[in-house]
């Protein structure tokens, strides 16, 4: 068995920087051990910085656990980078279960539930409120019940809606089209997943996986409106992103799991990814990277038979929305640098290191 090395890690000036700065784009990328109080940290801990000389860092938490360093009680580093907590699961779940029942601000206090709070972490890390992603979670339910053949009265009282004009005005709101006209509809699926290196948004439609992507990369609104207007074409509708669950998302979820835990070399989720002819190809060739194994953007060219359209190869490799199942991370500059990843250089270092290392365990 191969002997697993410890990522890598960037300068320590950098690392440093985005601890004082509590910079968010780092969380999950490394851990600052605090030689003088013995505590490790996430690069976004609220608690005093300490002096440069007096911190080490590791770039996983098992790192500074072996170290002999304790787990920061404030910003509790051991917990992964953008885990859901127990109340919000909870209540994710309370939702789904009663879809005809709408959880109230007061209800969220009767619960013990700061409304505030739980406002501010839906904002965070669904992009809307509560009573925003609940609304959303409700239409999008209907939605696919009024697909299944269901009546607009019966679907609209199912999902809680005292009227059949309530329900109209909300859908329409939505979708852009009324009840009626539900298979006009393309609705896609939306949610997080949890790894080592911070949340992913992943969202589905009914054919295939059509979205992942780490949740802080800076043009994920962009990516997530291109996906919208791909799916809308020619539909005379809206293509929407709804909080929810299905098969290919549920797939997805237990693949990037086992990816990360190293017993997973070939993704199998189904994908469906419009995109021009070419970005297709593109796509379609990078998944014929063997796990372990870079190729360069010269490399992919010439296997798409295009060697002179590195560049054009380039931009369709950024282009990619489905990361880890279309492996782009796996395509490298000539001289070997891991350039012109969306999820951040030093994820893709991680990624690539962990696929090295799984392939030599064997």
């Amino acid at each position: 068995m191969a002997i697993q090395r410890p990522p890598t890690l960037p300068p320590r000036e950098r690392l440093y920087t985005a601890l004082v700065e509590r910079d968010a784009t780092w969380l999950g990328l490394f851990f600052a051990c605090v030689k003088t109080t013995g505590i490790f940290c996430v690069p976004t801990c609220s608690a005093r910085k300490p002096r440069p000389e007096n911190v080490a860092f590791v770039a996983t938490a098992a790192e500074a656990l072996h170290a002999g360093f304790r787990p920061c009680k404030v910003c509790k580093p051991t917990t992964p980078a953008g885990a859901e907590p127990d109340w919000a699961r909870d209540l994710i779940a309370r939702v789904e279960a009663q879809p005809d029942t709408r959880v109230s601000d007061r209800d969220l206090g009767a619960s013990g539930l700061d409304p505030s709070t739980v406002k501010r972490w839906f904002l965070r890390h669904h992009g809307v409120t509560f009573q925003g992603w609940q609304r959303a979670w409700r239409v999008g339910a209907a939605c696919s019940a009024l697909q299944q053949g269901g009546a607009a009265s019966a679907v609209g009282l199912d999902s809680g809606y005292e009227s059949s004009s309530g329900f109209r005005a909300a859908f329409e709101r939505l979708f852009g089209v009324p009840p009626s006209n539900a298979g006009a509809v393309k609705r896609l699926i939306g949610r997080q997943l949890e790894t080592p290196l911070g949340p992913m948004i992943a969202v589905a439609s009914e054919e295939g996986l059509a979205l992942l992507e780490f949740a802080d990369r800076r043009a994920i609104e962009t990516q997530i409106t291109t996906l919208r207007r791909r799916f809308a074409l020619g539909r005379g509708a809206e293509a929407v992103v709804v909080p929810g669950d299905n098969r290919h998302l549920a797939q997805a979820e237990s693949e990037v799991a086992s990816y990360f835990a190293g017993t997973l070399r070939k993704f199998t989720v189904r994908v469906d990814a419009p995109g021009s002819d070419f970005q297709t190809r593109v796509w379609t060739t990078l998944r014929n990277i063997p796990f372990g194994v870079t190729w360069s953007y010269a490399d992919l060219a010439m296997e798409i038979g295009k060697p002179s359209a590195v560049r054009a190869v380039g931009r369709a490799n950024g282009e990619n929305r489905i990361a880890l199942v279309i492996p782009c991370h796996r395509v490298i500059g000539a001289d070997g640098a891991p350039t012109g990843y969306a999820g951040g250089v030093w994820r893709k270092l991680r990624l690539l290191e962990l696929e090295r290392d799984t392939a030599g365990s064997t």
